[in-house]
C-alpha cells in the first residue's frame, strides 16, 4: 500500500528554533521527499515564525522517528496527515 505522509511544522521563533529543526531534518534527510519552507518577508520585515511542510518517505517507523524528534523541540507545533492508496 502506498502512503503519503505530510507533516506541517509551525516554528514559532525561527531565530531560536531553526538550527534545532535543521539538525533534526539533516539526521533524517533520507526520509524527506519534499520540503517547503514558508515565512513572511518584505523589505522591512523577516518574520520570526514560519511554516515547514514535509512529505516523508520510508517506513512508518522511520517517519515516526523524525516526527518524534521534531516534537522534542520547544517552540514547535506539528500536524500530520497520512493518506493511504
Amino acid at each position: 500500500m502506498k502512503r503519503h505522509h505530510i507533516v506541517g511544522v509551525h516554528i514559532t521563533d525561527r531565530f531560536v528554533n531553526a538550527p534545532l529543526v535543521q539538525q533534526a531534518l539533516t539526521e533524517h534527510g533520507c526520509n524527506i521527499k519534499t520540503r517547503l519552507g514558508l515565512h513572511e518577508v518584505s523589505e522591512d520585515l523577516c518574520s520570526r515564525g514560519g511554516i515547514l511542510i514535509l512529505e516523508l518517505f520510508g517506513s512508518e517507523e522511520e517517519c515516526a522517528a523524525l516526527v518524534n524528534r521534531l516534537k522534542e523541540i520547544d517552540g514547535i507545533e506539528l500536524q500530520e496527515m497520512v493518506f493511504a492508496d
